[in-house]
């Protein structure tokens, strides 16, 4: 009998998704030939006419595993309390020439695309995580974007010039975000460098300017929504979504200020523009609708500065469940576009309804967005006072081109995370989940499950569903080999359901500023997907996260109230009679050990399980004896037993600490593997 195929690694199940969608994932012999050709030590040296700031103190932010770094920041407080902001973006211009065989295939796929399992990044590795890559410890050419940042917020100043730069130290995210907001240790650099900690600040006092400035203007304050893959030595151990923190906020806030700095620049040079625009929102009527749930008036037709106010006080009153809320306004707002701009004044078209700004181009990523490198040039001729690089036709066909590749891209992307999720969730075909619906139109109903956050299409009953309902949904198909998630909603009730979720929501916000009250309540169900308790004042009803053994239907008891979440209508309850001191004391242990492991999501480790029931399974690392919960490939397992596991999630806030099984993780590629511990 012959043995079946074994099934592709999910790079190459991904670089067919690239050709299925226009992409050339590979690199030609002749840009591979040109690349190679690249002296590196003209890299390192300074050109006549370009700046010396190799001794200022510039530092980057970025994601741990990033190697393309585009950009590092400096700031530099003024006498009269201003902050003047300088980003050096990676010069690329310098090393890829217009016509060359390297920015024709740039002008071909216009974007890096990070599938997770995969990165086919559009100009080849030696360029952009090596010599145009700003990393650190290696003197580099940048573009410097300069601007000052007033006490409030008023951005002024636009210049940009070249410079040599050194990156002094490359932070993260996680560890940044964490000593900013006070939750975690200062990043290793920032501890032994005293300067380095206080320009970081400085730069953060910045951002808070901008960003205070930005959302009286009306920008929306958005939440990362999209999952991506987390690869580690070559597997793909979980799908996550990126946490929101003060670091990305930081960076987010000078890349807005950046952009918009270069769009000024360019029109007071007199000098045509790819500006990037997203109109006003077609969907404006289900985004009030959406508001409504939770007690909130929007106007009738579409307004930033109001639709801002909304979203800040959302995330200020419900901040751990504010990413669904964000994924469902913008899949109702839809994506930008590029467009050619050269109408100067008070001619200029409104702009970025999102940013809320009028002029704003895409600048600070050239090494992955060939919007950026062709801005990149506009500037140089721009600065040199030289012939433009493009026609006003040539501009125009790159703007329709970048708009259509970037739409191709989040294709290939939506894909690998489906072909990921499918692979994840393939055991679990029957089963119900908690979903939050994210578009719904003639072409299909698309829904995204709250954990593992898999999207797929509801094939039966989906009908009346639209965006942002949080809805039960069933899985009936788990295909990993096309990349197929397939669901179905009981339409029996729906809209019956529907109209009980939307009460939630409403009750959860009016009960969120009484979280840790006690209430008394009657159990009103117990089954094997939970415990319910309905409030004795008829205000709400909810479920009993904790403290629920031994209680039955028509059981008055007193419950806690330890959450709220408006945006899936959810509302827990903790039933204890005394504090648990045992249980408190294990919480903060593991709030503790949570934040020593922020930045090793992804690491293995040994561990012993120590503790099993129906609804989890617990277990202990070794040596460490960090203890936490096995969320992927508990089957089988009892206690003692011993086993391989890779950290997926560390929350110091709410203290989870969740492990999978090391044989649940997929392999990205084909290449051998071995245990790292």
């Amino acid at each position: 009998m012959t043995s079946p195929a074994p099934a592709p690694s999910l790079r190459t199940v991904a670089v067919a998704a690239m050709r299925q969608n226009g992409f050339e994932p590979e690199f030609s012999s002749a840009v591979m030939r040109e690349v190679r050709s690249l002296d590196e030590r003209a890299v390192g040296s300074l050109p006549p006419g370009t700046l010396d700031l190799r001794a200022l103190p510039w530092s980057s932010i970025d994601n741990r595993e990033s190697r393309d770094l585009d950009q590092i920041e400096v700031a530099e407080r003024r006498p009269d309390g201003s902050i003047v902001v300088r980003i050096g973006v990676a010069d690329v211009e310098s090393l890829v020439p217009l016509g060359s065989a390297a920015d024709d295939h740039a002008a071909a796929n216009t974007t890096s695309v990070y599938t997770g399992v995969a990165v086919f990044p559009m100009l080849p590795e030696r360029l952009s995580t090596d010599l145009s890559s700003l990393n650190e410890g290696a003197d580099r050419l940048a573009v410097v974007i300069e601007f000052t940042v007033a006490r409030d917020g008023a951005l002024s100043g636009a210049s940009v010039y070249r410079a040599m730069v050194h990156n002094r130290a490359k932070l993260t995210y996680d560890g940044v975000g964490m000593w900013l907001e006070g939750t975690g240790p200062a990043p290793r650099a920032v501890a032994a460098w005293k300067e380095l900690g206080d320009q970081v600040r400085l730069q953060d006092e910045a951002a808070q300017r901008l960003r205070q400035a930005r959302t009286l203007a009306g920008a929306l304050n958005f939440e990362s929504v999209e999952a991506t893959p987390v690869v580690v030595r070559g597997k793909v151990v979980d799908l996550a979504v990126a946490r929101r923190n003060r670091a990305r906020d930081l960076i987010e806030d000078f890349m807005v200020a950046a952009n918009r700095s270069v769009a000024i620049f360019l029109i007071a040079n007199g000098s045509a523009s790819l500006r990037r625009v997203v109109r006003e929102p077609k969907r404006w009527d289900r985004i009030v609708e959406l508001a409504a749930e939770v007690n909130e008036t929007l106007p009738d037709t579409p307004d930033s500065v109001a639709l801002s106010g909304f979203l800040s006080r959302r995330r200020e009153a419900d901040p751990d469940h504010f990413a669904d809320l964000s994924l469902s306004v913008v899949k109702l707002l839809g994506p930008g576009i590029y467009v050619l701009e050269r109408r100067l004044g008070s001619r200029r078209e409104a702009g970025h309804f999102g940013l809320a700004v009028a002029d704003y181009v895409h600048s600070t990523a050239p090494n992955r967005r060939f919007a950026d490198l062709v801005t990149q040039r506009m500037l140089r001729a721009a600065t040199s006072k030289g012939p433009p690089p493009y026609t006003d036709a040539e501009l125009t066909d790159i703007a329709t081109r970048c708009t259509e590749r970037g739409e191709a891209a989040r294709k290939v992307e939506r894909t690998m995370r489906k072909v990921a999720g499918a692979s994840m969730l393939a055991e679990r075909v029957g089963e119900d989940f908690t979903a939050i619906v994210t578009a719904s139109s003639p072409k299909g109903i698309y829904a995204r499950v709250l954990n593992p956050p898999v999207e797929g299409r509801i094939v039966r009953g989906g009908r009346g569903l639209d965006v942002g309902d949080t809805v039960r949904l069933k899985l009936t198909v788990a295909d990993a080999t096309r990349g197929f998630i397939d669901f179905e909603h009981a339409s029996q009730d729906a809209s019956r359901k529907l109209e009980r979720s939307r009460r939630k929501k409403a009750a959860a916000d009016r009960l969120r500023s009484r979280i840790g009250e006690t209430f008394d309540a009657q159990v009103s169900g117990v089954s094997d997907s939970g415990t319910y308790v309905r409030l004795l004042d008829g205000t709400a009803e909810g479920r009993v996260v904790r403290g629920y053994k031994g209680l039955s239907v028509g059981q008055n008891v007193p419950v806690k109230l330890i959450n709220t979440d408006s945006v899936h209508g959810f509302i827990d309850f903790e039933f204890a009679k005394k504090s648990d001191v045992a249980k408190d004391d294990r919480l903060e242990r593991k709030r503790a050990a949570a934040v020593t492991l922020v930045e090793s999501i992804g690491d293995w480790f040994r561990a012993i399980v120590s503790g099993s029931s129906r609804k989890a399974t617990w277990i202990k690392t070794k040596p460490d004896g960090i203890e936490g919960r096995l969320v992927r490939g508990r089957q089988g397992l009892k206690p003692g037993d011993e086993l391989g596991v890779v950290l997926l999630e560390a929350d110091p806030a709410r203290g989870f600490i969740d492990f999978a099984r090391e044989d649940t993780v997929l392999p990205a590629d084909d290449s051998p593997y071995s245990h790292p511990y």
